[in-house]
């Protein structure tokens, strides 16, 4: 077979079901063999930014690699940065294929050709040019270790577009016939350390980071609460690491979190952190949002993380759901009971009063405050929704304002804050969960950045519902210019079309809603 028949070979024993991609001449090989193959889905989208995006959120709600193609050399690939980009902060497992100029091209500044080696290595786990045809099958299989080895991430395969069409004998092997394990468990001596601090803890709290929602072990971190009794919170962006409904699941924390979440950090005594880094989002690196007095326990998989913001008293680097299972079993063996019903009871008054006052609030019906918006998607939301969000201002609210049952249900642009995410990784979240109900939040200039991914949507029938969030501005620098900079604003307003007349002529469906009470039946039909 030649290189891009081996290439897709090696997808379908890896039993990959979609690619997304944007068809390019570099690798027109790779596509045709892609018509041949019934059991690869192939989406084409209208920018790799976006398909990049899909895979990403593919990659992230079924824990194996989401595959992007980039068809065409040079400006194909570099439309992929952002995406990428993107990933990598997320720690999303992400396998990009692109092309390169033909070998006997390379080096010459032929036609599209640009450094992509410098371009994606700093934005991925590994980016590696194949030398030969013959090798296809062995990059291929590398690329999905890597991206799956430890913290996953992206991972770029470059192929000369002559090596595409090469001929290659030899047996095409799964890609993933050597499953990863995790790093696994705890030494009995990081055991012992940890229970020992739990035993004396008056105040302990538990965070809940990705490590738990990616791996979809909650139900170790919930028997470990129960069994101390302590409050759980839950890192930024994960809202969704521990189902809503859970009474010791206090919610987001940190600047961006509820109150009720936020202060238990900041009187904990002791905070046993299950992967999470501690990070700037959760923390803003500052004691202001952690108590500086807490011993902290940290159990994370990414062994660099371990202490790097804060410092720990114990840090074990293993799997977190693992060791939570580990630290259970063992505090029950020991028969370690914790005098902290006051700390407890005290925490569970105030979350019931927080969500209270919460379900309670009054607004106004018009105009549409967030609030409002809010309290409308949490009384409408099926239970098994997939919410995912942008970056800025409205979008940051709804991280710990709208409710999780299904982890992972969440999916936000993390760390790398950013804008024009949300409706493209809710495309590739419904690609990989079809019975989910994905609901995208955007901003109006989110929106814009990626409206003619409308176009993939009807095309492939993805059915997914977004909700645009219309300021008509940049909302949050535009805040920043309200309250610091006089009110002197400089590309702060925008202008849109109106989104829902743009929708029908893409073939989609369009609703316009001006009153609170107007987005319930909305969003049912």
């Amino acid at each position: 077979m030649n290189g891009g028949e081996a290439i897709v070979e090696g997808l379908a024993l890896a039993n990959v079901t979609h690619v997304f991609g944007l068809l390019g001449s570099t690798t027109l090989e790779l596509y045709d063999a892609l018509y041949e193959h019934q059991s690869i889905n192939y989406v084409g989208v209208r920018d790799e930014r976006a398909g990049t995006h899909m895979a990403d959120a593919l990659g992230r709600i079924s824990g194996q690699p989401g595959i992007v193609l980039a068809g065409q050399a040079g400006p194909g690939s570099a439309n992929m940065v952002t995406g990428l980009a993107q990933a990598m902060l997320a720690y999303s497992p992400v396998v990009a294929i692109t092309g390169l100029a033909a070998t006997n091209h390379l080096g010459r500044d032929t036609f599209q050709e640009i450094n992509q080696q410098a371009l994606f290595s700093p934005i991925t786990k590994r980016t590696m040019s194949v030398p030969s045809a013959e090798r296809i099958p062995e990059f291929l299989k590398e690329a999905f270790r890597i991206a799956m080895a430890g913290r996953k991430g992206p991972v770029v395969i470059q192929i000369p577009r002559d090596l595409f069409a090469s001929e290659i004998t030899g047996e095409i092997k799964n890609p993933v016939d050597c499953p990863i394990e995790s790093l696994g468990t705890a030494s009995s001596e990081g055991i012992a350390s940890v229970c020992s601090l739990i035993r004396k803890a008056k105040a302990p709290v538990i965070i809940a980071g990705g490590g738990i929602k990616y791996a979809g072990n909650y139900k170790e971190v919930i028997k470990l609460a129960e069994l101390i009794n302590s409050p759980i919170v839950t890192a930024a962006g994960h809202g969704d690491a521990i189902p809503f409904n859970h009474q010791l699941n206090a919610g987001q924390m940190g600047p961006r979190g509820n109150p009720v979440a936020s202060q238990l950090v900041k009187e904990a005594d002791v905070i046993i952190a299950l992967g999470t880094r501690l990070g700037f989002n959760s923390t803003f690196f500052s004691y202001d949002n952690l108590n500086k007095k807490a011993k902290i326990i940290q159990i994370e998989l990414e062994k660099s993380m371990i202490g790097r913001y804060f410092p720990v008293a114990v840090g074990i680097n293993g799997d977190a759901a693992t060791v939570a299972e580990q630290l259970y079993k063992e505090i029950k063996k020991q028969n370690i009971i914790l005098d902290i019903k006051k700390w407890t009871n005290n925490y569970l008054d105030q979350r019931n009063n927080f969500l209270l006052k919460r379900d309670n609030i009054k607004f106004k019906n018009f105009p549409i405050q967030p609030n409002g918006l809010f309290k409308e998607l949490r009384q409408v939301l099926p239970k098994n929704s997939a919410i995912t969000l942008d970056a800025g201002t409205l979008c940051l609210q709804a991280t710990d304002a709208l409710e999780y049952y299904d982890p992972p249900s969440l999916f936000t642009p993390l760390d790398f804050g950013l804008v024009g995410f949300s409706f493209a990784c809710g495309l590739g979240v419904k690609v990989a969960k079809p019975n989910k109900k994905v609901i995208s939040l955007m901003g109006d200039g989110g929106f814009g950045m990626t409206i003619s991914e409308l176009s993939t949507a009807v095309e492939y029938k993805i059915n997914t519902i977004t909700i645009v969030m219309n300021n008509k501005s940049w909302g949050a620098e535009k805040a920043y210019q309200k309250d610091f900079y006089g009110k002197r604003y400089l590309g702060a307003d925008i202008s849109s079309p109106p989104f829902d007349k743009v929708a029908e002529l893409y073939g989609a469906k369009g609703f316009k809603v001006k009153k609170v009470s107007e987005i319930n039946q909305a969003v049912r039909e």
